[in-house]
């Protein structure tokens, strides 16, 4: 999926500019069998897609598979080049990203570590939302722990959070049973990761980050 197809107009305005639309990269972390991840993503990304404001771009962590090593000092062999080469350039791209994970053990999936720690750069100076999705933690100490690592990594975390508590039984088919609890939440955090990305993408057009 790409941020032609999931990019839309809300109904009775213009949209903007392309070049004024803020680019939401969206990562499906779960890369589980039978994983509830692309149901709750699917949810989520139809309703960013309504905003005109953005242009949403799914990064899900099957489609995208990574290295299973770091790269040494002297750079990424060629067949793991190849595979940073589908993915980096699009986290680079974004001006802002959601997470939408679940918790496993009272934390995050690895292969979502491993997209984030073979990164630096791209994560820097840009806001980072959260859906989450669990048992009757609703995956919120996933998000406590993500929230410590992107603080390394000079990311800004928004302080709402989606969170769906029990998720199987949450939803009917594709969509929410309360879909007006989820989205108002919904709205809350992407109005918070709008606001962060444009006023860091204005305020890295006259000084980059860390000068």
């Amino acid at each position: 999926m790409t941020a032609a197809d999931t990019t839309t107009a809300t109904a009775g305005t213009a949209a903007p500019a392309a070049e004024d639309r803020l680019r939401l990269a969206v990562i499906v972390a779960s890369t589980r069998d039978g994983r509830f991840g692309p149901t709750v993503a699917t949810w989520f990304t139809g309703l960013a897609a309504e905003r005109a404001d953005l242009a949403v771009d799914v990064v899900d962590l099957v489609a995208t598979p990574l290295p299973a090593a770091m790269p040494g000092w002297e750079g990424a062999a060629p067949e793991d080049a190849e595979l940073l080469a589908a993915v980096t350039p699009r986290l680079a791209a974004a001006d802002a990203f959601v997470v939408v994970t679940p918790e496993y053990n009272h934390s995050f999936p690895a292969p979502l570590k491993n997209l984030i720690d073979l990164h630096y750069g791209e994560w820097q100076a840009k806001p980072i939302g959260f859906v989450a999705y669990g048992g009757l933690s609703g995956g919120l100490r996933a998000v406590e722990h993500l929230r410590q690592v992107f603080a390394e990594l000079h990311a800004v975390t928004v302080r709402d959070t989606v969170s769906f508590h029990g998720a199987a039984g949450t939803f009917d088919g594709p969509l929410p049973k309360d879909p007006d609890g989820c989205g108002a939440a919904a709205k809350t955090m992407l109005d918070q990761v709008v606001w962060w990305a444009r006023a860091l993408r204005e305020a890295k057009a006259v000084r980059p980050y860390g000068s």
